[in-house]
């Protein structure tokens, strides 16, 4: 086994992930996991650069990560940075910071990278590659090769707050593609009015929302055959949140929402509850986390798109992502 840390930075959260690694065999034991807020998308698809603010909040919660990975005695660190560092006309900036805190420079990868980390974190255990993990669930494949309980190819979508990912593949993945569509950024584009959040979104802005997603669907759907997938697995907060919200849950559950499933039917109604909600009904949610309150409904309507694109009956969900295929690189 080998102990090692891998960070997640992206628009919305920013995440840690220290874990034992067997190269040999794929198991991964989780030591540590855990996600702060710190918004570092704020502002960037307006104004092009990272703002103080949210560059002091990224650089407390690495702060943090860092006595963690400390404490852990993580053998090596692998620090990710995604969708807003890759916009950021001022990414040095949070380049040097990290730097000085963790020792590690940020590596800002591409869309095509974080989509292969994805894939890989998300679809190792349902592949069969990793013996440990939750139970995998059962589901109408449609035809194809059977995975465990689970038909491929699988189409892997990963909701962020600047971008979604798209990945289609196997073992491997065939065809990738990252679009600008994200929970974060439709919120700042379409319901964001002199600093005030539009509460509820009126029918034009989630109309111009649902625009903006269907041009971005037709953008992946020109590099990755997203019809052709047998089984859908969506990854991130909004996905994980929708998960929790379809079960009731009365607080934050891992376990419970790994490898859950939602049907398009709940997806759709539970979407169109919280474009009609308030802020306070959205906070009411046991659930919820405040960081999500504002943005998502945008992550939902991503995700029902999504589903209604490629004839998705249900999604499976997974709380393993990019952090577990970023883990496992280093290891």
């Amino acid at each position: 086994m080998t102990r090692v840390a891998a960070i997640d930075c992206g628009t919305n959260s920013i995440r840690l992930l220290v874990a034992d690694v067997d190269p040999e065999t794929g198991e991964l034991v989780d030591l540590d996991r855990r996600m702060t807020i710190v918004r570092l998308g704020q502002g960037v698809d307006r104004t092009g650069r990272l703002a103080p603010e949210a560059l002091a909040r990224t650089f407390a919660a690495c702060r943090e990560y860092a006595a963690l990975i400390k404490e852990h005695g993580a053998e090596r660190l692998r620090f990710v940075a995604t969708s807003a560092s890759r916009d950021a006309e001022n990414r040095d900036e949070f380049v040097r910071g990290v730097l000085d805190i963790l020792g590690v420079e940020p590596e800002v990868i591409s869309g095509d990278q974080e989509a292969e980390f994805s894939f890989t974190g998300a679809t190792r255990e349902l592949s069969g590659q990793n013996q440990g993990g939750a139970e995998r669930p059962s589901i109408e494949g449609g035809g194809g090769r059977r995975a465990g309980d689970l038909a491929k190819p699988f189409l892997v979508v990963d909701i962020g707050g600047g971008s979604t990912e798209f990945v289609v593949g196997d073992e491997h993945v065939r065809a990738a593609r990252s679009v600008d569509v994200g929970c974060v950024r439709m919120t700042e584009r379409h319901l964001v009015h002199e600093g005030h959040v539009s509460d509820p979104p009126t029918e034009a802005e989630t109309a111009a929302m649902r625009a903006d997603i269907e041009r971005a669907l037709d953008l992946a759907e020109e590099t990755v055959p997203l019809r052709e997938a047998h089984t859908l697995v969506g990854l991130a907060g909004s996905v994980t949140t929708l998960s929790a919200i379809d079960q009731d849950l009365p607080e934050y559950d891992s376990a419970a929402i790994h490898h859950s499933r939602i049907s398009y039917a709940r997806v759709r109604e539970i979407t169109e509850w919280l474009l009609r909600s308030t802020h306070a009904e959205r906070a009411a949610i046991p659930s919820m986390h405040p960081g999500r309150v504002d943005v998502i409904g945008a992550g939902a309507l991503v995700l029902q798109s999504i589903m209604e694109r490629v004839g998705a009956q249900e999604v499976v969900v997974s709380e393993h992502d990019i952090l577990d295929g970023i883990a496992w690189s280093v290891a």
